[in-house]
C-alpha cells in the first residue's frame, strides 16, 4: 500500500472527523430502533471519505449545500454534534430548532445553507449562492451535493448550464453510491460514467476513488484550484457506496449480500487505518485511544441531547419563525 501524503496531524483529524461520522450514524440508528426518533432518516454510513475529504479541502467560508443524507457532511463542516441529535430528537436545541429532522439541517455559522428533502433541489441554491459570491468578487466557492439518482433531474441540468453560461464558482460534488433508492444507477441512467456529463456544459468533469479519503481531497482540492481562477464550474464524481439502506426502513434485498461483502473491505474507515498502520503514522494503540475517544464524545452529546429532548419550541415561537411577517412589520434594508 502506497505512503500517505498527509502530515500526520492531518491524517489524525480526517481519521477523528471519519470517525465521528461513522459513530454519529450508529447512534442515530440506534436512537430510531429505541423508539427516541420518529419518522425516517438517511445513513451515509460508508461514505465517510466523500464527506471528510470534501470538507478538509475547503475554506471555512466556502458554502455547502448538502443532500437529504446530510448528518456526515453536515458534521464534518463544523457542526455541533449535540445540536444535531437534537435536531432529530425535536428539541429547540437542534440545527433548525427542532423544526427540520434528519433530512433538514442548516448550519450557517459553518457556511451549510441545509438540506432538503427533495432530490435535487440543492443545487439551484447552490448556484444562487455561487452568483452572490461572484458579483461580490469573494474567491470562495459553492458547493451543490447531489448522488447519482439526481443526476436525471431537470434542475440538475438547468443549473450546469446556466452555471457554465455565467461561470460562475460551484463545485457539483456528485456522490455516486451506486444507488439510486433502490436501483442500481447503471440500470437508470444512460451515461456511464456520469462525470462524462460535464462535457455537454463546457465545464471540467473528473471522478476520483471516494472511499480514499486523500485522493476525494487531492480532486477536491484540484477543482477548487480551477474553479477559484475564475474558470467557472467543475463537476466532480466520487465513487463510493451505501453501506445501509436508502432510509430507514430499507432492508436492501434489491442487492446481494456477496456484495455488500465486497465492499465493506473497502470500508473507507479500514482503508484509511490499515493505511496509517503500515506506514507507521499512528500506532495501534494511538488507533484504539482516537475511537475510543470519538465514541465517548458521541455518547456524551447523544445523552445531553436526550436529556433535553423535551425542551421545545413554544407554538408562537415556531410560527414566528415559519410564518413570514404582515407587510407592515417588514423593514427592508436597500
Amino acid at each position: 500500500m502506497s505512503g500517505t501524503v498527509f502530515s500526520k496531524d492531518k491524517c489524525t483529524e480526517a481519521l477523528r472527523l471519519m470517525l465521528l461520522c461513522r459513530y454519529f450514524e450508529n447512534k442515530t440508528e440506534s436512537l430510531f430502533t429505541q423508539g427516541f426518533i420518529h419518522g425516517t432518516t438517511h445513513l451515509s454510513t460508508g461514505q465517510e471519505a466523500a464527506e471528510v475529504g470534501l470538507c478538509m479541502a475547503l475554506d471555512e467560508e466556502d458554502w455547502i449545500v448538502p443532500t437529504h443524507r446530510c448528518h456526515g457532511v453536515t458534521i464534518a463542516k463544523g457542526a455541533s454534534v449535540f445540536s444535531a441529535f437534537s435536531e432529530m430528537l425535536g428539541s429547540k436545541h437542534g440545527l433548525s430548532k427542532g423544526l427540520g429532522g434528519s433530512m433538514h439541517m442548516s448550519d450557517k455559522a459553518h457556511c451549510n445553507l441545509g438540506s432538503s428533502a427533495v432530490v435535487g433541489s440543492g443545487i439551484p441554491m447552490a448556484c444562487g449562492v455561487a452568483f452572490y459570491l461572484k458579483r461580490i468578487r469573494s474567491k470562495n466557492v459553492s458547493v451543490g451535493i447531489f448522488g447519482d439518482g439526481a443526476t436525471s433531474r431537470g434542475s440538475i441540468h438547468e443549473s450546469m448550464n446556466l452555471a457554465s453560461i455565467w461561470k460562475l464558482p460551484v463545485l457539483f460534488f456528485l456522490e455516486n453510491n451506486l444507488y439510486g433508492m433502490s436501483a442500481k444507477s447503471t440500470d437508470m441512467i444512460s451515461l456511464s460514467p456520469l462525470y462524462k456529463r460535464a462535457q455537454a456544459y463546457s465545464m471540467p468533469g473528473f471522478s476520483t476513488d471516494g472511499n480514499d479519503i486523500e485522493a476525494v481531497y487531492h480532486a477536491v482540492s484540484e477543482a477548487l484550484s480551477l474553479i477559484r481562477s475564475g474558470n467557472g464550474p467543475v463537476l466532480l464524481e466520487v465513487l463510493t457506496y451505501r453501506q445501509k439502506g436508502h432510509s430507514k426502513n430499507d432492508k436492501r434485498v434489491y442487492r446481494s449480500a456477496e456484495e455488500e461483502q465486497e465492499w465493506l473491505k473497502r470500508d473507507p474507515i479500514l482503508l484509511f487505518e490499515n493505511k496509517l498502520a503500515e506506514n507507521g503514522i499512528l500506532r495501534e494503540e494511538e488507533l484504539r485511544a482516537l475511537k475510543e475517544e470519538c465514541l465517548c464524545f458521541i455518547e456524551k452529546e447523544a445523552e445531553r441531547a436526550l436529556s433535553r429532548k423535551d425542551e421545545r419550541l413554544s407554538i408562537s415561537e415556531m410560527e414566528g419563525l415559519v410564518f413570514a411577517k404582515s407587510v407592515g412589520e417588514v423593514q427592508y434594508d436597500i
